[in-house]
């Protein structure tokens, strides 16, 4: 019981190890995570990597191939924007169930997150806020089965999102993001009234601007699938 114990702590922090470092970048989408690399690393067996490898094939940052190896995800464009397509949909969803569990104690910190986006430099800064936000204003809803959904989809496009962000940037600087930021608190003002129904239109607009700007760069995207 406690060899058990300690191989699913060790495969809990190896998942959080992998996981803050493929949300982050440092691992890009088609790239390999050699078990015997992460198990070296982390000073565990393979046991509690292959776990954490599970864990993390379940929320989507991971594909596993049988008798092959595990790989960062990646999407080709045509499934990114359906993707996006999903998201559009069930996120309004997700959001319009979380607005009245919202307390004002969520909506400060929703609005302190609006503020790190604007005022703070880099790409990084602004992916981590803004993932925050937008899965902070679902946790009014986030023991059901749409938020589970949601999450993985999040997974699944970081990468992507981060490559809208800096190309935003990099074509007008901060400046850039100035439309996202007027979504952010036009949502969050939304939120505040309790407008479900506006909330819902804001971030359907919100998805869909960032999907009709990525489909416009398939060099971005995998050309087609692993071999």
């Amino acid at each position: 019981m406690l060899a058990g114990g300690v191989s699913s702590v060790a495969s809990h922090r190896i998942a959080g190890s992998l996981r803050t470092a493929i949300l982050d970048g440092s691992y890009l989408p088609g790239e390999r995570i050699r078990q015997e690399d992460v198990a070296a690393r982390s000073g565990a067996s393979r046991i509690p990597v292959r776990e954490a490898l599970r864990m993390l094939d379940a929320e989507g940052l991971v594909t596993l191939v049988a008798n092959s190896g595990a790989w960062v995800t990646e999407l080709t464009l045509d499934e990114c924007a359906e993707t996006y397509m999903i998201r559009e949909r069930l996120e309004p969803l997700l959001l319009r169930r979380s607005m009245p569990r919202l307390d004002a104690a969520a909506m400060d910190r929703l609005g302190r997150l609006a503020g790190d986006m604007e005022t703070r430099a880099g790409v990084e800064a602004f992916m981590r806020a803004d993932r925050e936000f937008h899965l902070s204003s679902y946790s009014g809803a986030a023991s059901g089965q749409t938020w589970q959904i949601i999450h993985r989809l999040w997974n699944t496009t970081q990468h992507y999102r981060r490559e809208f962000t800096r190309r935003a940037v990099s074509s007008a600087g901060e400046s850039g993001l100035a439309v996202t930021h007027l979504e952010h608190r036009l949502l969050l003002d939304c939120i505040r009234r309790q407008d479900r129904d506006d909330a819902e239109r804001v971030l359907v607009t919100h998805i869909r601007r960032t999907r009709l700007e990525l489909v416009k760069h398939p060099e971005i995207f995998a050309e087609g699938d692993r071999q």
